[in-house]
């Protein structure tokens, strides 16, 4: 490594992923960016599904190049007993364990936290699945949408005389991923003041996807404790805090303003040539603001209608007052602070066919993370992880000829 390619802050650290799709290999995949070492076991049968999923370029997703980039890509069946010997070999190896099955299937392999745990009790296991390892629904199967209704997001999404909708992003898995490397990261410093990798003390981290959304919630519960207040869906506004919502301006762009702010929805108001708002005594608070809600976001909106997202952003950039136009990918790609902040790789296929990858986030300043390759090929990394556990030539050759890798 040189100066200019530090080793990542996870350098050293051991990952087995056992699962598929979105939660349990996002989580990985970050830790797989800023240097854990994860290898990735996959069913010799196709492997993990999301490699055929959304947009694909010669057989292969497009998302895999980033969902499992700098991942080593092992085929085992975990239905033969030799594969799941294999497994457990790797899993004993392991710093950290990130599994996404429905509870109990670990525990039928030999695979479970309790079963490793006496065998090495400064394993760390990271469990995702949709309602967590215990309670009445445990074993039923969990998918983000699901976690995202459960946990309160949907209800709140969408306007209040429409169904409530889904964000066009999997964010119940995304979330709860985030909570897996959280939680990992808590389990490993105290792994590590407990006696390290020899002699440390390991534990489980349990986190369900309907949680992980709810954890999102603010102050959804005590509200409807104390106040009874259900809130409910009010399409672009931000509910109770006004104003805060979506225009949309005369070229047909949408602007979201955020003039919330009792001095920036007085400068908002000058700036719109609404004197007669901006001294308004009642409008001067949030509080009043909230009961004339309907009147504030017309005012705005007829504004907006007179003229372009640029023009617009000018004079509300001029009068300091938080807005910004809603980016699609096309406006991202050649947006200045994107480009600024560098957060597009250039990296190519194996074909040579060049490909734009989103940066690494967070962005640490000693230690960044980095793209070392993208999504493996399926069972890339056969020989040179089962070299490492012993295996020779002809020992990985029977392994294929009996349907284990």
């Amino acid at each position: 490594m040189t100066e200019k390619t530090p080793a990542g802050p996870l350098a050293g650290i051991k990952v087995l992923e056992l699962g598929t799709l979105i939660a349990g290999p996002f989580c990985a995949r970050m830790l797989a960016e800023f240097g854990a070492d994860v290898i990735k076991i996959e069913s010799p049968d196709g492997g993990d599904p999301i490699r055929t999923w959304r947009v694909l370029k010669d057989g292969t997703s497009l998302w895999w190049s980033v969902q499992a980039r700098n991942k080593k890509s092992v085929t085992l069946n975990l239905k033969s007993e030799q594969g799941r010997a294999i497994a457990r070999q790797l899993a004993l190896e392991a710093d950290i364990i990130i599994e996404n099955y429905r509870p109990g299937v670990l525990e039928k392999w030999d695979l479970g936290y309790e079963q490793l745990k006496q065998i090495k009790p400064s394993l760390i296991m990271v469990r995702l699945s949709g309602f967590g390892q215990t309670g009445p629904m445990k074993d039923l199967p969990g998918f983000g949408a699901i976690g995202e209704s459960m946990g309160g997001l949907r209800y709140v999404s969408g306007f209040a005389d429409r169904p409530p909708v889904r964000v066009g992003v999997s964010i119940g898995d995304s979330v709860a991923a985030l909570h897996g490397v959280i939680g990992a990261m808590m389990a490993l410093r105290h792994r590590d003041v407990t006696g390290g990798r020899d002699s440390g003390e390991g534990q489980m981290v349990d986190v369900a996807l309907y949680e992980s959304v709810f954890n999102l919630m603010e102050s959804l519960v005590p509200e409807f404790d104390q106040a009874g207040v259900v809130r409910e869906r009010t399409g672009g506004s931000l509910p109770g805090i006004v104003p805060s919502n979506t225009y949309t301006t005369g070229d047909g762009e949408n602007i979201v303003i955020a003039g919330n702010g009792d001095a920036i929805f007085k400068r908002l108001m000058l700036a719109m040539g609404r004197i007669d708002m901006a001294g308004d005594p009642q409008l001067a608070r949030n509080d009043g603001r909230v009961v004339r809600t309907q009147e504030i976001d017309d005012a705005i909106g007829a504004w907006c209608a007179t003229h372009t997202i640029d023009s617009a952003l000018a004079v509300l950039k001029a009068a300091d007052v938080p807005a910004g136009k809603i980016y699609s990918v096309r406006d991202m790609l050649s947006d200045p602070q994107f480009l600024a902040r560098d957060m597009f790789e250039q990296h190519h296929f194996a074909d040579g066919t060049p490909v734009k990858l989103p940066a690494i986030s967070p962005k640490l300043s000693a230690t960044p993370g980095k793209t070392q390759w993208l999504g493996p090929e399926l069972g890339q990394h056969n020989e040179e992880v089962l070299v490492s556990l012993g295996f020779d030539a002809a020992a990985i050759a029977q392994l294929k000829i009996d349907g284990v890798v």
